[in-house]
């Protein structure tokens, strides 16, 4: 087998992070949810933009989080996405290249816009965020790049993708095209919302063996299982992925590989300002490990050193060398 190009491609929704301050008052104004998330058609994040101040544009998405976090710690990476042809879609090609991450996915024409999440940030540091999906949700698999897919270590899913058809059967195409290049498939269930209408099709691809690393939370580990018992919902799913990662906030977060079990404790911080991209950067932290043959103790440490960096600001992207940071706490 060729010596890999990346260490890991990932294949998520590409959205813009439009980030501004506002006051208590204009959320009130707006009729938002302070703190909250909704999904909004293209007039209304429209009418939103124009309401907002100075703003910091930014690509985001769960996955690309993931692999911005990874290429901050020195890993190759590289995106598969869509945006529309749009000034949007040009602000999201950019920010992903200056971070170091290849992205080549041919811009989309026409309607709808690039997806974009206009987040809205109160003076205590609360977010009140409003997705349009856009384009993002209108990947096709002609849109894949089967050679980069090929040449990468790991393939990383996003469980939202999986949601609209276009990009559920593109990423059906990525999964068959890693295999039959002996390349490992990483998926994250991302929401429970995603496993009641998906739930089916995860536990499939698990049975089938086409993965080989799968991210939960406590809460999607019970729904993908049905189990409320956190161990019975372990017992159960541990045997159908070689690499199992679960997450539980404060409770640290658990490893199961091939009959292996590890644990790490939360990374101990002065205050935690922002959870967004918490389980993004533990998933980067963990991969990281993983490409760099770290036993399974050490890769959830290093998610858990990532995942405290990044609650401990605003944004989903590190604020400091995060090689650095996890190699000064693993001593």
């Amino acid at each position: 087998m060729p010596e890999p190009r990346y260490d890991v491609i990932a294949i998520g929704n590409a959205i813009v992070d439009v980030m501004a301050h506002c006051t208590d008052e204009l959320i009130d104004e707006l009729g938002l949810t302070r703190g909250g998330m909704m999904l909004v058609d293209e007039e209304q994040a429209n009418q939103l933009y124009e309401a907002m101040g100075p703003a910091r544009e930014i690509s985001g998405g769960s996955a690309a989080n993931t692999l911005a976090g990874l290429s901050a710690m020195g890993a190759q990476c590289a995106f598969i996405g869509q945006v529309a042809d749009d000034q949007l879609g040009a602000v999201f090609a950019h920010d992903i290249h200056a971070v170091g991450i290849d992205f080549d996915t041919p811009k989309r024409a026409g309607e709808p816009a690039t997806a974009r999440c206009l987040i809205f940030v109160t003076p205590d540091g609360q977010r009140t965020m409003n997705t349009f999906l856009g384009a993002s949700q209108f990947l096709p698999a002609t849109a894949l790049n089967e050679e980069a897919i090929g040449g990468a270590r790991i393939l990383y899913l996003e469980g939202y993708l999986w949601d609209p058809e276009e990009p559920r059967a593109a990423m059906r195409r990525a999964i068959e095209t890693a295999r039959a290049a002996g390349r490992k498939v990483a998926f994250t269930l991302s929401d429970t919302f995603v496993i009641a209408r998906h739930g089916e099709d995860f536990r499939q691809l698990m049975a089938e063996g086409l993965i080989d690393i799968l991210f939960a939370n406590k809460a999607e580990l019970a729904a993908i299982t049905g189990k409320e018992d956190f161990e019975e919902g372990l017992a159960e799913i541990a045997p159908l992925v070689p690499v199992l990662v679960v997450t539980r906030s404060e409770e640290g977060a658990v490893a199961i590989a091939h009959g292996e079990r590890a644990e790490a404790a939360a990374e101990p911080i002065a205050k935690v300002v922002d959870t967004t991209g918490a389980g993004d950067l533990f998933a980067a932290g963990f991969l990281f490990g993983h490409v760099r043959g770290r036993d399974l103790a050490t890769c959830l440490r290093m998610g858990a050193i990532a995942a405290a960096e990044i609650i401990s600001h605003i944004g989903a992207r590190s604020e400091v060398d995060l090689a650095a940071l996890i190699e000064s706490k693993l001593g």
